[in-house]
């Protein structure tokens, strides 16, 4: 209200102070004219229409100072900082310079006072760089705030995504050995197996079954921040490898690896885990070897097969290497995979 009110007295004043009520008639347009676009531009949100409107505004001024010195004053300095704020920066500075050079020009050609002219100029000259800091500092924050909203966006999409991955590697390392005993034992009950060697097999399931239960209170664990025991996780994987298939998993394990960090510590685990489980699906028959070694600043995992399928076949919208890759990615790792004639490597290097 005090801001209309402080427009107003420009206009009003030009109308009220005119000889004659003819002479009022005929400025009344431009008093109007130009307090009604200097307020549209103020309320409004369209930047270019905002600066066609405080260019009729000026425009409005400077007529309103060549008929009655200082009565456009006002409209003048608020059109510096509405400029600053409701219009484009190119925009905001033409009608910015066009108000600093025409408003002491317009007062010094009806006063000739050249002190009052370059006091005027002074004065805008001071409001114009106090409106570009102010309107400057306000969007860097909104920007800032913009970044921040985005960067929040992409840690929750990122723990989204590692979440997915936890469940993945936790799930699939479990039920696909599962599978793999009830289905032996459902080939045993339908050829009339020997029922001793079948629920054997559904014991190993059992047991695999709790395990998996034990692996998702760990991996809760490891979500909350608590330490990883990766020789024992790598020792237990390797275990429930021989287990579930029948087959060797040799184990080579580096002490000077296992000082890696949280991140890495859980990237060599869940990689292992993927890898096995890839090896019992991929590759029948095959042996696994488990190496976790310090090389320089890097620790590397290696989990080879022998002796079976020579690489898992690509799954569209699978998450197994693709989840691996992502994992050690995320904390500045690479994974590799290659092929040779005895098999299937994947290779995990982390930064210790």
């Amino acid at each position: 209200m005090l801001l209309v009110l402080y427009l107003a007295y420009g206009p009003v004043s030009i109308v009220v102070t005119r000889p004659t009520v003819a002479a009022a008639l005929l400025v009344l347009p431009v008093a109007v004219g130009a307090l009604g676009a200097c307020l549209w531009a103020l309320a409004g949100r369209d930047q270019r229409r905002n600066a066609w409107l405080l260019l009729v505004t000026i425009a409005g001024a400077f007529a309103m100072n060549l008929i009655e010195p200082y009565t456009g004053i006002a409209l003048c300095f608020v059109t510096i900082f509405t400029a600053a704020f409701r219009t484009r920066p190119r925009a905001a500075m033409a009608l910015t310079t066009l108000v600093l050079v025409g408003m002491p020009l317009t007062t010094y050609v009806m006063v000739r006072e050249a002190g009052t002219a370059w006091g005027l100029a002074a004065g805008s000259a001071y409001s114009a760089v106090f409106a570009f800091l102010l309107a400057s500092q306000i969007a860097t924050k909104r920007q800032a705030a913009e970044v921040a909203e985005a960067r929040a966006r992409e840690a929750v999409l990122s723990e989204r995504a590692r979440l997915a991955r936890e469940v993945h590697d936790i799930l699939a390392h479990a039920q696909s050995a599962q599978i793999v005993h009830l289905e032996s034992v459902r080939m045993l009950l339908k050829q009339g197996g020997d029922r001793a060697t079948a629920l054997d097999r559904v014991d190993k399931a059992v047991g695999l079954a709790r395990a998996s239960l034990e692996e998702t209170r760990r991996a809760l664990d490891t979500l909350r921040g608590d330490d990883l025991p990766l020789r024992e996780r790598l020792e237990r994987l390797a275990a429930e490898f021989r287990a579930a298939t029948g087959r060797e998993c040799a184990v080579s394990i580096d002490d000077r690896a296992l000082a890696a960090g949280a991140e890495a510590r859980l990237a060599i685990a869940r990689t292992a885990q993927e890898a096995l489980t890839n090896i019992r699906k991929h590759a029948p028959g095959a042996t696994a070897e488990l190496r976790l070694r310090r090389v320089d600043r890097w620790n590397e995992l290696e989990v080879r097969d022998h002796g079976g399928h020579p690489a898992p076949p690509a799954t569209p919208g699978g998450y197994g290497l693709i989840g691996m890759r992502e994992r050690a990615a995320l904390i500045g790792g690479t994974l590799e995979t290659c092929t040779d004639p005895d098999g299937f490597t994947v290779l995990l290097r982390v930064p210790g």
